[in-house]
């Protein structure tokens, strides 16, 4: 059944430009009271290793590093897929705190679950 109050932003994407808006529309819509998931498949899971999202930073906008920070403190949850590590090459990868790893069929009953799913 559908949620309608439920968006999932899906990253897909390790390009500097486009680690923002997921990351802002997910804050707005938790500050509408709506219910915003992220989830990281990929390349955009490069972003999530220690170190790599303080080196991005672009315009008047804080780090993406602080940016994830902020939106994990606001209760979002970031998710990331399992398959992705394993594309990457990775067998054990230590990712920034907060985030949760997950099967690839997450991502389907999350869509079915989303009242909207916006990919970047």
């Amino acid at each position: 059944m559908k949620d309608e109050k439920f968006i999932l932003y899906v990253q897909t994407s390790d390009n500097p430009e486009r680690q923002y808006s997921p990351l802002v529309l997910a804050q707005m819509a938790k500050s509408m009271d709506l219910k915003p998931k992220l989830y990281y498949l990929g390349t955009a899971l490069r972003i999530l290793r220690p170190g790599e999202a303080e080196k991005i930073k672009v315009g008047d906008f804080p780090s993406v590093a602080e940016m994830l920070k902020q939106t994990l403190d606001m209760g979002i949850e970031i998710l990331v897929c399992e398959a992705s590590k394993r594309m990457l090459g990775w067998e054990k990868v230590d990712l920034i705190p907060g985030v949760r790893i997950v099967g690839a069929a997450t991502l389907n009953d999350l869509a079915l679950e989303a009242g909207a799913t916006m990919w970047f």
